[in-house]
């Protein structure tokens, strides 16, 4: 077992191998936004002439690469909310009722807008367009009517049952206040930065927020990267889990500062942070929390103490964070689920004196209380009732004033600068940020070289395979898979399904007509393939009928391959038809050669017990799955004929990132080798499984995509 310094020092490693990969999320995303700047700079230089409509040398010399690019990083929009004493918006202020104060330094407003956000779109307004690919994403956000959200689920300081309750609250509350043209993410601890996407598909939005649980204190790992401290002491552990989630919150703060400048909203879904653990639940082993492995010795006298010590190493990680969240315009409206808690620690754990269980309490609904107020958001906590502040959120974010102003400060000191806004007319109560943080040269240094940090082409290229058409009506999902066959030949196996959306359409593919032809114009198959239907008994006892795929195999030698595949319905008419060009592999030549992988999915346990072990199982079509889903990954690898034992599987983000190695099982040389992938930790969001394989002469790689939904 490691000494306990070794497991400092390993947790330290772990800390800062999560803080490089903030930084380099932060790095992309950062980029984004200063060239955004710099675009809108460019645009305003452009269009702005306030007094004629002619140009003038000066107009075009301030068009220039270096004076743009110094305007865009002055220029400051802050959004303000004003009310009046019982809290209504107030609308009829205009230009000249509003001062701005930098660090004390009046500034001169050059743009203003009232913003105000109805469920009823005004006439004329452009229609909210779907959310297909992130160019989407940002046009929608930057639009002024529309409200942006980002939850982010802190499941590791959520006890389980208070997660299960407020997911049922909260997405009550959402499905009956969001507007149509909301924009709404949802993030993890773990979640990648670039798999938080923006959706108006509000019902997978209801049923992630109902289906989330919280795992607070409860320290068994579900990924590679909580195994490796899984066992530290219970200490580290949770310093490890704050580090986690606030890196991942204050990487959400930059994330959402590329979309827009005016008003974001994240509700955080906590019941607070502290590094603190009681002496009664300290243990050497985590995973044995709640049952003493080893004596703990501990002064009263000095535990107070401790805990002081340890909480202010929290604030600072705190204000990192709502510093990040001032610089992006980004406000954090904090909710706590325990409600109406009376103690920290429930009977299932050991008893904790009183006084302690209130310090830890006290410690942990304060940190919620910093972030929000420090952000100019609210906190909801210590009530049952959770409705009257999500109220507020939503009504903070339906009407405000956008003031924009260029900067006579420095542009990139990287120092805080503090906000003030006044306004003339009595009565009025103003909230908004309190200030933001400056850029510094290193930040415009990494800006102008992000493109360093794109994902690989090959990432893209397997990423992009998951993308369905967006035009017509497409009828069957169609596969194609190698694997060695006899007599020196390439066994090509086809597979179709019919495409299945929820309506009745009036033709509807039943057979498929398949021709394969190789290039010296033998015939490799011509024959239908009818589609199957399989019976399946729902959970209240009616039979249903669900489609599987329908397969075909046929030999080939290696070389070009031209399939035409006609679909028909069941009078045999041609419903639509396609040719494409395969291209098959020598896998009994000398080469190493990987074969097609395939996806086994698994629904739930049983069905996982029957197909682990069935090799003759039919793939799934789909690249798509649920996280209550087990997928099975199968693939074989090849050289000189001979099965190859050399093979490895990493999983990676969209970016292209390994996020950790998978266990790949190796069959014997009559069956595939198999990855048993779960999918219940990770967030939903696209991924990568990277399979490798290598001999004395070659290595390989093969990449394939697939998307989880929650």
């Amino acid at each position: 077992m490691l000494s306990l310094n070794n497991k400092n020092k390993h947790a330290e490693s772990l800390m800062l191998t999560m803080r490089k990969l903030f930084f380099r999320w932060a790095t992309i995303v950062l980029g984004c936004l200063v060239l955004g700047l710099i675009v809108s700079a460019t645009q305003q230089a452009q269009s702005q002439n306030f007094d004629s409509n002619e140009t003038t040398s000066q107009d075009v010399e301030a068009t220039s690469d270096e004076t743009v690019f110094r305007t865009g990083i002055n220029f400051i929009r802050v959004d303000v909310i004003a009310t009046d004493n019982n809290g209504n918006h107030i609308r009829d202020l205009d230009l000249a009722d509003f001062e701005v104060y930098e660090d004390g330094e009046l500034q001169d407003i050059e743009t203003f807008e009232l913003i105000e956000i109805n469920q009823i779109q005004d006439v004329g307004a452009e229609p909210p367009r779907p959310i297909i690919n992130r160019f989407d994403e940002e046009r929608e956000a930057a639009r002024t009517d529309t409200r942006v959200f980002v939850i982010f689920f802190d499941d590791y300081h959520v006890r389980w049952e208070n997660g299960a309750r407020a997911g049922q609250e909260l997405s009550e509350f959402l499905r009956n206040n969001l507007f149509p043209t909301d924009l709404v993410g949802l993030m993890h601890p773990l979640t990648p930065l670039d798999s938080v996407r923006l959706t108006r598909n509000h019902e997978s939005v209801f049923e992630a927020v109902e289906n989330f649980y919280g795992r607070k204190y409860d320290y068994k790992p579900v990924n590679m990267f909580e195994q490796r401290y899984s066992q530290y002491p219970s200490e580290i552990v949770e310093r490890i889990r704050n580090d986690v989630s606030l890196s991942a919150l204050e990487g959400l703060m930059i994330r959402m500062g590329a979309l827009r400048e005016g008003r974001k909203n994240v509700l955080l879904i906590s019941e607070g942070f502290s590094n603190y653990v009681p002496p009664v639940l300290r243990n050497m082993n985590a995973e044995m929390f709640g049952g003493l492995s080893e004596p703990v010795e501990s002064n009263p006298r000095y535990e107070q103490t401790a805990q002081f010590f340890s909480d202010q190493n929290i604030f600072f990680d705190l204000r990192d964070v709502f510093s990040t969240a001032n610089r992006f315009n980004t406000t954090i409206y904090s909710l706590d689920p325990r409600g109406l808690a009376v103690s920290e620690f429930d009977m299932s754990q050991p008893i904790v004196d009183r006084a302690t269980d209130d310090r830890v309490m006290r410690a942990t609904r304060d940190t919620l209380y910093v972030l929000a107020s420090e952000t100019d958001g609210r906190t909801i906590l210590n009530t049952n009732d959770f409705e009257p502040g999500l109220r507020q959120m939503l009504h903070d974010s339906s009407a405000y004033y956008l003031l924009g102003y260029n900067s006579t400060r420095s542009a990139s000191d990287g120092k805080f600068h503090e906000l003030e806004v006044r306004v003339k007319r009595t009565g009025v109560d103003l909230r908004h940020r309190q200030g933001f943080w400056a850029l510094t040269e290193r930040d415009v240094e990494r800006a102008m070289t992000a493109t360093e940090n794109e994902p690989p082409k090959a990432v893209d290229v397997a990423i992009g395979a998951l993308a369905e058409p967006r035009r017509g009506r497409r009828l069957i999902r169609s596969w194609f898979g190698m694997e060695k066959g006899d007599d020196g030949k390439t066994k090509v196996t086809f597979l179709w399904e019919p495409v299945t959306d929820g309506r009745n359409y009036a033709e509807q593919p039943a057979q498929v007509l398949l021709t394969a032809m190789n290039e010296t114009g033998e015939a490799l198959y011509r024959g239908r393939v009818p589609g199957q239907t399989m019976s399946e008994t729902l959970v209240d006892g009616r039979e249903s009928l669900g489609v599987i795929a329908s397969k075909v195999e046929f030999l080939s030698k290696p070389g070009s391959v031209q399939v035409g595949v006609v679909i028909e319905d069941d009078a045999e008419e041609v419903l639509d038809r396609e040719r494409i060009e395969i291209n098959v592999p020598d896998i009994t030549g000398s080469e190493l050669v990987l074969t097609t992988p395939t996806f086994i999915r698994a629904r739930n346990h049983m069905e996982w017990v029957d197909l682990v072990s069935n090799w003759d199982a039919v793939p799934t079509l789909t690249h798509e799955f649920r996280r209550t889903d087990r997928v099975l990954v199968r693939f074989n690898a090849y050289a000189s004929g001979v099965k190859v034992d050399e093979v490895g599987a990493r999983l990676l983000n969209r970016t292209g990132e390994v996020m950790y190695p998978l266990e790949v099982q190796i069959a014997d040389a009559e069956f595939p080798n198999q990855v048993d992938l779960w999918t219940a930790h990770l967030a939903p969001g696209e991924y990568v499984i990277e399979l490798t394989a290598s001999s004395l002469m070659k290595s390989l790689t093969k990449l394939i995509a697939f998307r989880l939904g929650s």
